[in-house]
């Protein structure tokens, strides 16, 4: 374990900044799902690309605490944009 207060090594700064590309590409997405919808054309292939080609039909189930389920796959997808838990998975 590192001393607090020390800089990360290179490869925890790979780590790092890794995550932190990830979490703005997703962030990223979210923006644009928040700005076109559902139906545009960039977001269902993000949908896509995020389920192997192809959106789930809904309802999508999740294993939330206070949620029985969504109505699609976009409503699920809504939700971890406003909670910010980008990579919740059903």
């Amino acid at each position: 374990a590192q001393e607090p207060g020390t800089p990360l090594s290179d490869q925890e700064y790979h780590q790092f900044f890794k995550f932190l590309r990830i979490t703005i590409q997703a962030r990223t997405a979210c923006e644009l799902r928040e700005l076109y919808g559902c139906k545009n054309s960039l977001i269902q292939r993000l949908d896509e690309y995020e389920n192997h080609g192809v959106i789930p039909p809904g309802p999508i189930c999740s294993e939330l605490p206070d949620s029985d389920f969504f109505l699609n796959f976009c409503t699920f997808s809504l939700y971890r944009c406003i909670m910010k838990q980008y990579f919740l998975k059903v």
